[in-house]
This record gives structure tokens, sequence and C-alpha cells, in this order.
């Protein structure tokens, strides 16, 4: 059994723990209030738990708005922009 990850990016603002089991690599993680740009290395697929997310995919100029239990997928080496107005928690599976 691997150990857990704990990741924190843009000065503390996003923090997630990572893991590895029989569903493969996720990690679940809370982002603050503020504006970020992520990039991928692989497929994500990112469910909102708790909260909700402003999001400009790939290739969009329009935001989306996921609330909890929504879910929105992102290819492998692309970038999106998330907009975050209230405390988010999320769940996000790799591919």
């Amino acid at each position: 059994m691997s150990a857990l990850t704990v990741n924190s990016y843009f000065n503390d603002q996003v923090k997630s723990i990572a893991l590895e089991n029989v569903d493969g690599s996720s990690t679940v993680g809370v982002m603050a209030v503020g504006e970020y740009t992520f990039g991928t290395s692989m497929r994500e697929y990112m469910t909102v738990i708790s909260g909700s997310l402003n999001v400009r995919l790939p290739n969009k100029s329009e935001w989306q708005t996921f609330a909890k239990g929504d879910t929105f997928i992102v290819e492998a080496n692309l970038s999106f922009d998330v907009l975050v107005s209230e405390t988010t928690a999320y769940l996000c599976r790799y591919e």
C-alpha cells in the first residue's frame, strides 16, 4: 500500500491528497477563493464534491458553472481556468 501524497499549489490556496487504488490515480482537494490555471498531463475527470467552480475549458471563451455532483473532463496536455467564488472541494480522477 502506497503512502498518501499531499500537494500544495498557488501559495497554499489549493491543496490535494493523491491516492492510488483499484480505481486508478486520483486526488481529493480543496480550492480557496481565487482564480487558477491548471495544466494536465493525463485526461482528468474533475467532480465537484462541495461548493461550485466556474471553469473555462480548453479552447472555449465562455465560463461554465459546475455545482456539487457535476463532472467535467479535460484531455491530456491542455490547460483550463478555474474561478472559485466559495471554498470548494473536488475529486480529480486521472486516466
